[in-house]
């Protein structure tokens, strides 16, 4: 217990830290993730090859590697005074937006393809057919996949700890070196991920509640 009331302002920086990389990253993964996958399904197929690239390079690349990218190529190549913040809510975002766009993806095939033929017969175009049709509907097949890759991502936010990120993995470094027991340090780490990821479980437990009540 001592390690915990020592270090409150400690846990309590590095639990924020988590929290802000999770939510940052996320928005990035969703907004990303929405537009691959409208890519993906895209009549236009220079978008459906760059969907598909896309996916298939950030699955199957390490997360690591991205961040090696992301801290020592990026600055280099575009801005060198990025904000280590940024670039760690990036290479998280973009990797977990692969993953995001293919549940988006499963979604949106389990509309009736003749809803889309009917909004097209009406006028609406690809992105509209999308955005008022197709997508509202596939929401509710995509809610619970979507809370396992969340949870994942608090868990991956881990690695931005190494790259100059104040996060709950990163503190466990600090307090061992000043000689507090690592054991008891994992212990209060391991409680304060797992809140963060039963309150998103629970959080989209709610949101799919919700959901099929509205169907």
């Amino acid at each position: 217990m001592d390690v915990l009331l020592d270090n409150l302002s400690l846990f309590r920086e590095g639990f924020w830290g988590t929290l802000k990389l999770t939510a940052s990253s996320a928005l990035v993964a969703v907004l990303a993730g929405v537009i691959i996958a409208g890519f993906r399904v895209s009549p236009v197929p220079p978008l459906r090859i760059f969907g598909t690239l896309w996916v298939t390079l950030l699955r199957n690349t390490p997360l690591t590697l991205l961040f090696l990218v992301a801290f020592f190529v990026v600055p280099k190549v575009l801005y060198p005074d990025l904000d280590s913040f940024l670039l760690a809510t990036l290479a998280c975002g973009f990797y977990t937006s692969a993953f995001v766009a293919e549940a988006v993806r499963s979604g949106i095939n389990t509309v009736p393809l003749g809803q889309a033929e009917a909004a097209r017969a009406i006028g609406l175009s690809f992105a509209q057919t999308m955005r008022l049709i197709v997508l509202p509907q596939a929401t509710r097949t995509v809610v619970p996949p979507l809370s396992s890759i969340f949870i994942a991502l608090t868990k991956n936010t881990a690695i931005a700890g190494a790259f100059d990120n104040v996060e709950l993995f990163n503190i466990s470094k600090t307090l061992s070196n000043e000689g507090y027991d690592i054991v008891m340090i994992f212990v209060w780490i391991t409680i304060a991920y797992l809140i963060i990821t039963y309150a998103i479980n629970g959080l989209f437990r709610l949101l799919e509640h919700r959901l099929e009540v509205a169907r």
